[in-house]
């Protein structure tokens, strides 16, 4: 049997937001909170959450696992999530996805086969940060990034991506901005 762990992405600067995401409350619950609870529903333990507030993360009851790269994007929290468990798969979340979906991502595992990477593709884009990854894709994500690459999409080489093509783009909806924020939100 695969073993499979979550990781939440919450060390982001949220400058476009201009508050931490992680916190920002939508329907009553927090938006790591409903990231947590899709890993959680999805039968996937244990669940990290890869930077940020590490006392807020921690009072909130979640396991804070300190991001190896601050401040250098996505594919630095991506390679802590891989570094930070022993299991074969994780499956890394970002923490302001509106409507986290457990069905999402027991899709992405269960496209994942022999890839080291499955990604959603939604209305032509990848969104590399709802991925399942094999831990085994660590040592190419630090390599191309001890050579200068931030980006996910763009330290791929050597790698085997699933792409998962899913009409149902609700799960995979962002905050950037306050903009993109439903009424309500806090």
């Amino acid at each position: 049997m695969t073993s499979v762990a979550g990781a939440v992405l919450a060390g982001g600067a949220s400058t476009r937001m201009g508050r931490p995401k992680a916190f920002i409350e939508v329907d009553g619950r927090t938006l790591l909170d409903r990231a947590v609870a899709a890993l959680t529903d999805a039968a996937i333990d244990p669940i990290i959450v890869v930077g940020g507030d590490q006392a807020a993360i921690e009072a909130a009851g979640h396991r804070f696992v300190p991001d190896e790269y601050p401040g250098e994007g996505p594919l630095g929290g991506i390679i802590s999530a891989l570094g930070a468990v022993d299991t074969d798969l994780v499956v890394v979340l970002a923490c302001d996805l509106l409507a986290a979906s457990p069905v999402a991502v027991t899709r992405l595992l269960a496209s994942l086969g022999e890839g080291d990477v499955a990604v959603p593709v939604v209305e032509g884009r990848a969104q590399w940060l709802h991925a399942a990854w094999r831990r085994s894709a660590e040592f190419s994500l630090r390599t191309a990034f001890g050579g200068g690459e931030r980006a996910p999409r763009r330290a791929l080489d050597g790698l085997v991506t699933v792409e998962v093509f899913d009409a149902s783009a609700g799960s995979y909806q962002d905050a950037d901005t306050p903009s993109d924020l439903p009424p309500g939100a806090r």
